[in-house]
């Protein structure tokens, strides 16, 4: 018998709330509960997945609209439930993203560790050359191409508000 969690679907309506608790749980906090709620309110979320184990909520993330470059996406925040984290699921469902974001010819970026984005299919080389208000150190990029573009990356403005 299969134990593991379901595939990834899109968040559906009514589940703002299981979000938000995943998202205390994850983080320790309301940070990324606020930062949520503000994309949600400023319109500029492009899509929110989560995934699911028997009925509870065990991972998440959050695809928003940058303001430059147009039509890149920046992945935040991303969370998993503390019990099932470490058994790969994390990995899983950005790996999913990295396929999706290859064969959509779409281009993600995220601010985070470079070794677990890495392993799911992000590359930090790729981002070596954008221009950002936070580290490029710690700043990957998914999506077609092999180039190395030079962006600066304007985010969303709730992300300036944290």
């Amino acid at each position: 018998m299969i134990n593991g969690p379901d595939f990834g679907r899109e968040m559906r309506r009514g589940e703002e709330g299981e979000v938000e608790a995943l998202l205390r749980l994850a983080f320790g906090g309301d940070e990324e509960v606020r930062l949520v709620r503000q994309l949600r309110k400023d319109r500029v979320i492009a899509g929110e997945m989560v995934m699911t184990f028997e009925g509870t909520l065990v991972g998440y993330y959050a695809l928003s609209q940058f303001v430059a470059p147009k039509k890149w996406l920046c992945l935040a925040p991303v969370a998993v439930h503390p019990d099932v984290q470490g058994r790969g699921y994390g990995r899983r469902m950005i790996g999913m993203l990295t396929a999706w974001a290859q064969a959509s010819r779409n281009t993600v970026v995220v601010l985070g560790q470079v070794g677990f984005y890495g392993r799911a299919g992000f590359n930090a080389e790729r981002a070596a050359k954008l221009t950002s208000p936070y580290p490029i150190e710690h700043t990957l990029l998914a999506g077609p191409g092999e180039d190395v573009p030079e962006k600066e990356l304007i985010y969303p403005k709730a992300f300036g508000d944290l």
